[in-house]
């Protein structure tokens, strides 16, 4: 991994005032960072300079939790604190994943809200909106973070709008919701200051079509690609995600969609390969899974925010779903654990299904309630 790079005195351009000192960036790294999302973020800024007469980009990294830090695929990387510098008009990246939605401390905070006061341009990755937020720096804006993650900043953070989409990027301050979306939010900072010409040479470099815009969105739908769902069922989903807490009745998003109840769940089954009951479980089941690692919420509290009318039967979903209880899911990462788990994909959930021979909804959420 390359730090600063600087130019050598025989460097046919180290005479060349203009060109002699590369934009400086700044990665702030805090342990079971996504190693992933940094190296690509910098590979573009790299494959800049690998396609200009001399550097244009530098990079730095900085840490205030030591000299080795462990991402989250297990792998270090090294750091170092930061510098007593003039970073006005620098781009800092503030790179946080596993656990940084439980991150305190307060030399970081307060470091990140004084490089911004003095001009540096901020910028949140991942669960590093996270860190940002506590700094103070996100009251009433729309940020974003990874979307798993969104229903748990909103609550931790109920006067910042999260939105849904790949990166936001306002004066002063960006937000990005981390893994390949880093790729987009680079390529955009090196078009607006190199050109659009250079950003197209880029991307066939990195081989990374189409470059997408901020409003992108981060994900299709539970692992089945929306470009190939029906129109009625991509709207049935819709309808059941923006109304986790309050769930709809099938023959309710049946009339909101102006079809049959049995067209409906036809062509739900067909293209998801379950029932609207059972999908609108499982997403409320995950709904539930993201607040019982990112807030403090009590399981009774996420319970009814997730749409269920009992602690008991929340539990029991939960269980049958997981296998583990509610309260044993308080972690995203457990220590005892070596590695990080998301059991819950369609999938499997599918799967878990079809092992029971279930033809018909799960019968604890009755005949046709979500």
């Amino acid at each position: 991994m390359s730090k600063n790079r600087t130019l050598p005195p025989d460097h046919p351009a180290a005479d060349d005032s203009k060109n002699s000192s590369p934009n400086q960036v700044t990665f702030l790294i805090v342990p079971r960072f996504n190693m992933s999302t940094l190296v690509t973020m910098i590979e573009p800024m790299r494959i800049t300079n690998y396609l200009s007469p001399q550097p244009i980009y530098a990079w730095d990294i900085v840490s205030f939790d030591g000299d080795q830090i462990t991402a989250s695929n297990g792998l270090s990387l090294p750091a170092h604190l930061p510098t007593e510098r003039n970073r006005r008009g620098e781009v800092i990246f503030v790179m946080g994943s596993w656990g940084a939605e439980s991150y305190t401390n307060k030399t970081v905070f307060s470091w990140i809200r004084r490089q911004a006061r003095e001009g540096a341009r901020i910028c949140a990755v991942e669960l590093g909106t996270y860190l940002v937020a506590r700094a103070g720096l996100l009251s009433g804006r729309k940020v974003t973070t990874h979307w798993s993650y969104g229903p748990g900043f909103q609550e931790q953070f109920p006067d910042i709008a999260f939105v849904e989409q790949i990166y936001t990027a306002e004066p002063g301050l960006m937000t990005c919701g981390g893994g390949l979306a880093g790729v987009d939010l680079v390529l955009r900072l090196i078009g607006e200051a190199q050109g659009e010409s250079m950003v197209s040479e880029i991307a066939d470099q990195l081989m990374h079509h189409p470059v997408r815009p901020a409003t992108a969105p981060q994900r299709r739908t539970m692992g089945r690609s929306t470009d190939t769902l029906p129109p009625m069922v991509r709207e049935a989903i819709a309808l059941i995600e923006k109304n986790i807490a309050e769930p709809l009745n099938v023959p309710d998003i049946a009339d909101m969609l102006n079809v049959s109840q049995r067209q409906m769940e036809r062509q739900f089954k067909a293209a998801i390969g379950c029932t609207v009951v059972q999908f609108g479980l499982l997403l409320r089941l995950q709904h539930a899974r993201v607040l019982l690692i990112s807030t403090s919420l009590s399981v009774r509290d996420i319970a009814t925010a997730s749409g269920f009318n009992t602690l008991s039967h929340f539990a029991f979903s939960f269980g049958k779903c997981f296998g583990r209880r509610p309260s044993e899911y308080r972690q995203a990462w457990p220590e005892k654990d070596s590695a990080p788990s998301w059991p819950g994909t369609l999938s499997k959930f599918l799967q878990a299904l079809q092992n029971r021979g279930s033809a018909k909804p799960i019968q604890v959420l009755g005949k046709s309630r979500l």
